[in-house]
């Protein structure tokens, strides 16, 4: 079937499911594949739950015409979703990098939807499914939609960009994260980089932030809006930063008092003041949106538990993002201070030597109880008196009892598998 006809059952239905037990009325199934599942032995249960039409590409489940046959289903999900981002005419703001994708992306929609019908990716959807359900979730009322693109090896945000096809785009930085699938940090930066080569190759526009010099010299010959700290940039200037520890920051005659941890998340505050002025909104209608976005899911939450105040930044972690949270946590005027440091995954052969760096960067502050969690952690195990190892995380676990951790700041960082979150339950 053409992809046209397919659009024409798309429209008649209330949006995207691949999970058949997940169904809303009237929706369209794609029944997608994976190692452990084949969806197309689901079809007819999802127009069973409701299901208007059904994306199959395996011809023996196609029983009747609300089944449409196809040679791919993932293949047709994303020539569906090109196919539909392409008749809505919307702008669109493609964003990756290392770290802080989501937050940012957050921000950028917190400020966008003070004046303009704004959609952005939800969690992070942001892979080579996530994207085209994205766009898929746009519709005639949407007037910018914001694309977050993920990736762990090269040619990834290339397709990508091919599907969402962005006409402005921003990199938050160029961190070492997924450097199996990248093949080291040359690798993350090659990788990242695919999205400024479609923008300049189709004449789009950058937001870059001035005062990283990588994507300065990456983005010389591309139509570009910068910003950075302290008059670097030709739009929008941070002029003062403060934490305490939640962040607060001044530019023009504006001062913003974030609910974020952290002078890392400047920079992600700065693209959202920058991209929203860009489109026309307002300081005050900025500051209303930037000081009214709360995070969650684990990312930067300052909480509360009992007498103790916790930085839960628990979703994910890569030596750039653990090296910067650390290095705003070493800051905080804190008298008891406790970090609780979960492994990092998708390092490749660097593994060993960037768990090791990580402790050794601990070294000097001996006013912190650090708590490494993992066995790549616990592979560089010493004798600090303030620096304790667990091999997994039940062995903490056990042992945590024996802290007695009251009146304390903590930090809870990790990768996703780790779920440190899971520490929240011992306080």
């Amino acid at each position: 079937m053409e992809i046209k006809e397919i659009y024409n059952n798309f429209l008649q239905t209330t949006g995207i499911a691949t999970d058949n037990r997940k169904i809303n009325t009237d929706n369209l199934f794609v029944a997608l594949k994976g190692d452990n599942f084949n969806g197309n032995k689901f079809a007819l249960s999802a127009l069973e739950n409701g299901a208007k039409f059904a994306i199959i590409d395996e011809s023996e489940y196609k029983i009747d015409d609300r089944f449409i046959l196809v040679k791919d289903s993932l293949t047709a999900l994303q020539q569906l979703a090109n196919y539909h981002r392409n008749q809505l005419k919307i702008i669109i703001i493609g964003l990756t990098g290392s770290n802080g994708k989501t937050t940012t992306k957050e921000l950028i929609n917190a400020v966008l939807s003070q004046k303009l019908n704004t959609k952005a990716t939800i969690g992070n959807l942001n892979n080579h499914i996530g994207v085209p359900l994205t766009l898929l979730s746009f519709d005639s009322s949407t007037e910018i939609g914001i694309v977050e693109m993920g990736a762990n090896h090269q040619k990834e945000i290339e397709m990508l960009c091919g599907i969402c096809q962005p006409d402005f785009g921003y990199i938050t930085n160029f961190g070492k994260a997924h450097l199996e699938g990248f093949g080291g940090t040359e690798g993350v930066i090659k990788g990242k980089s695919e999205l400024y080569e479609y923008l300049s190759s189709h004449h789009k526009t950058v937001f870059v932030n001035s005062d990283d010099a990588i994507q300065n010299k990456k983005t010389t010959n591309i139509n570009r809006i910068t910003f950075g700290i302290n008059n670097t940039a030709n739009f929008v200037n941070i002029t003062k930063i403060e934490t305490n520890p939640m962040l607060k920051i001044e530019f023009e005659d504006t001062t913003i008092q974030s609910h974020l941890i952290g002078l890392y998340n400047a920079n992600n505050i700065n693209a959202a003041i920058t991209i929203g002025k860009h489109f026309g909104i307002t300081n005050d209608k900025i500051k209303f949106g930037l000081e009214n976005y709360i995070p969650n899911n684990n990312r930067s939450q300052l909480l509360e538990k009992d007498t103790n105040k916790i930085i839960l930044d628990a979703y994910n972690a890569n030596p750039s993002s653990m090296n910067a949270a650390l290095t705003n946590f070493f800051q905080l005027e804190e008298k008891y201070k406790v970090a609780i440091l979960g492994d990092m995954f998708e390092l490749g052969i660097e593994s060993s030597d960037e768990h090791k760096k990580l402790i050794e960067f601990c070294f000097n502050q001996e006013d912190i109880n650090f708590h490494f969690i993992g066995k790549d952690f616990f592979a560089h195990k010493n004798s600090n008196t303030n620096m304790n190892f667990y091999e997994t995380f039940e062995t903490f676990q056990s042992a945590f009892p024996n802290q007695k951790i009251e009146n304390s700041f903590l930090l809870i960082k990790g990768s996703r598998g780790m779920s440190l979150e899971r520490t929240l339950d011992l306080l």
